[in-house]
């Protein structure tokens, strides 16, 4: 188990590595922080590549169905589905050869913790995007 501050150095590298947020569960009713929390990172300078099996279009963006769907390089997975689906998006991550992946605040799952670790990719549970990117005062690097 890492201390806290090696997620904080965690968080902190990926948040100043990843430019494009590819956001797993993202919604397009603006009540839920799987709309909130992606919006606030676009308004601070990340791209936003939504993943959603039900809408169209959120946050301006085209959206993909799965992670395989989406035509560019995954880089950063940003999970906004209940634990007991962690695992999955964990190996379709991997799949994609994603090298971050990255739980909400309230999402936990050491099967995806378990599976992140065995591929060496960058991992963030219980975290929310926006707590951690005010907290270090961190803006997208382009």
């Amino acid at each position: 188990m890492h201390c806290v501050d090696d997620v904080d150095a965690i968080v902190e590298r990926i948040l100043l590595t990843y430019d494009t947020i590819t956001v797993v569960g993202a919604s397009a009713s603006i009540r839920k922080a799987a709309h909130s929390v992606p919006a606030h990172m676009q308004q601070h300078g990340w791209q936003i590549i939504p993943v959603n099996p039900h809408a169209d279009e959120i946050l301006g963006a085209p959206v993909y169905r799965t992670l395989a769907d989406v035509p560019e390089q995954v880089g950063l997975v940003d999970v906004f589905r209940p634990s007991h689906q962690a695992p999955d998006i964990a190996r379709q991550a991997v799949a994609v050869g994603a090298t971050a992946l990255w739980l909400q605040l309230g999402i936990a799952s050491q099967e995806a913790r378990d599976i992140a670790g065995t591929a060496d990719i960058l991992y963030v549970e219980d975290r929310c995007l926006i707590i951690e990117q005010r907290r270090l005062g961190l803006r997208a690097r382009s």
